[in-house]
């Protein structure tokens, strides 16, 4: 199983960015997948996660309304639409996703998931 990100880059304070993650190797339609950043310094922090059999994303508290979690069962392909960026989404932002179900409390928790893509850098400029 491999999971590739992409889509990160230095943009202005209130731009937007659309982060990209293609998987190879299972079926999204079966797994768990969620994005997660970590900052210089920081813990990985989980930022919005699907589950496994469910239609809706869960998001982090800093970022709803900004994130948009969605994915393309069809491509394997998911996708993270970064709106109103902040000097504070500043990060390394990772792809993740593991086989099966996950209870919801363990959705934003990094420790859940079992494959990672390399991460993306997303820089804010204010």
């Amino acid at each position: 199983v491999q999971l590739q990100a992409s889509g990160g880059g230095l943009v202005q304070v209130g731009g937007s960015l659309r982060l990209s993650c293609t998987a190879s190797g299972f079926a999204s339609d079966y797994n768990s997948v969620a994005w997660f950043r970590q900052a210089p310094g920081k813990e990985r922090e989980g930022v919005s996660c699907i589950r496994s059999f469910s239609n809706g994303a869960t998001y982090a508290d800093s970022v709803k309304g900004r994130f948009t979690f969605s994915r393309d069962n069809a491509k394997n392909t998911m996708y993270l639409q970064i709106n109103s960026l902040k000097p504070e989404d500043t990060a390394v932002y990772y792809c993740a996703a593991r086989f099966n179900r996950l209870l919801p409390y363990m959705c934003l928790d990094p420790s859940s998931y079992t494959f990672w893509g390399q991460g993306t850098q997303v820089t804010v400029s204010s």
